[in-house]
């Protein structure tokens, strides 16, 4: 008689209330049930119900174990799952979101990569600045940027983003260039909405202290795209994610401003609803994304 069949019966046991009733949750016998838990109060030298005819109850000890052993009962099984998964082939659909943006200019061609190592999964990709209800919406995990918001969502750090604060040379030549964080109070600053508060700019000092400048500007676009774009056409300071101003930088297109003041990354995430099994899809993407993104961070 393998232990662990005593252990679920036990278990069952206490959680229905009888024998009759565990015994029709796992499949078997009033007998054998009866039989797998004596055996176990046998092995272990202890009495874990108290029985009468009209009555079953736990033991103290019995109530005590039962808390140790459904734990260790639930680990073995998440464990037995993910071995058995490992040797299979991974199968199914993926739906994801992910911002449109960095899903445009980073996510795809590791979705790609991902796409070509594992042929028999199939992608669905929501390229979107919609916030998703990822449950009512029928997704198996999103992509998120910067601080996330309280949910029953189980979030996965990917990685961090880099932002840079920037404009254009000619922009700098007629307005002067700020040395500053306090010196942005007199420039034109274009605002992303996609950032959690557009309209105050987080630095942090060379003393290591954390400073938000209230910023103006007569534009704010809810796509950092559009923010580049008019940063390119002078008309004043962006900030952006590193993975959009870096290819402008380099071209020399804008210039990188307040170096001496670090600018806080934002976080990369992967979420997904809580479950007993993560998908072993769900869990290979993620696994894949996190190593990416570790040899190649995202801007």
């Amino acid at each position: 008689m393998d232990r662990l069949d005593c252990d679920r019966m036990f278990v069952a046991v206490l959680e229905v209330g009888s024998f009759a009733g565990a015994a029709a949750r796992l499949g078997t016998s009033s007998g054998q049930a009866s039989k797998l838990v004596s055996r176990l109060e046998q092995e272990l030298g202890v009495q874990l119900f108290k029985r009468s005819t009209r009555a079953l109850s736990p033991t103290e000890v019995g109530r005590a174990y039962y808390e140790r052993v459904k734990s260790l009962l639930e680990a073995f099984d998440t464990l037995d799952a993910t071995v058995r998964e490992s040797a299979t082939t991974p199968t199914g659909r993926l739906k994801i979101s992910a911002p449109g943006t960095f899903g445009t200019a980073v996510l795809a061609r590791v979705l790609v990569e991902f796409a070509r190592t594992y042929p028999q999964i199939e992608l669905d990709v929501n390229f979107s600045d919609r916030a998703v209800n990822i449950v009512d919406e029928g997704f198996d995990m999103a992509i998120r940027i910067g601080k996330l918001d309280d949910s029953s969502l189980i979030a996965r750090r990917l990685g961090d983003v880099a932002v840079r604060v920037a404009a254009s040379p000619g922009y700098l030549q007629q307005h002067g260039t700020p040395q500053h964080w306090r010196d942005l109070a007199a420039h034109q600053c274009i605002s992303d909405t996609n950032f959690r508060d557009p309209w105050h700019w987080p630095f942090i000092t060379p003393c290591g202290d954390s400073v938000n400048m209230p910023i103006r500007g007569r534009l704010c676009f809810s796509n950092t795209e559009a923010c580049l774009q008019a940063a390119l056409a002078g008309l004043g300071i962006a900030r952006l994610p590193g993975f959009i101003a870096a290819p402008a930088l380099q071209r020399g297109e804008i210039v990188s401003l307040l170096d001496a003041f670090a600018t806080p990354p934002l976080g990369l995430f992967a979420l997904y609803p809580p479950a007993r099994h993560l998908a072993q899809k769900t869990r290979l993407l993620i696994d894949f994304l996190a190593e990416h993104f570790r040899h190649s961070p995202p801007g």
